[in-house]
């Protein structure tokens, strides 16, 4: 295959990971609910430091263990951002 055919494939699997990334982020959208509904904090420490270690363990490369971890660090991060927003959001509409 030609580049031009390899990133066409690259431009469809950044496709599938901007649908996953966004079904991702209404999930931790709901989460944010149960906490504000629980009064947890929305920082989550161990939980996080499961998910990544969950992830490095299934890691299979070519990514590097410390590449796949500053990647979901980066996307948990994004996530928690949104949470705080919609709980702020959420807080001042009541």
């Amino acid at each position: 295959m030609d580049i031009e055919s390899w990133r066409a494939k690259i431009d469809e699997v950044d496709m599938r990971l901007l649908e996953l990334f966004n079904e991702r982020s209404r999930y931790a959208l709901e989460i944010g609910k149960i906490k504000k509904r629980e009064r947890l904090p929305v920082f989550s420490p161990e939980r996080e430091r499961k998910i990544f270690e969950r992830l490095v363990a299934a890691n299979t490369g070519p990514l590097s263990d410390a590449a796949v971890r500053r990647v979901f660090e980066r996307i948990v991060d994004e996530n928690r951002s949104l949470e705080k927003e919609v709980i702020g959001a959420e807080e001042q509409t009541e």
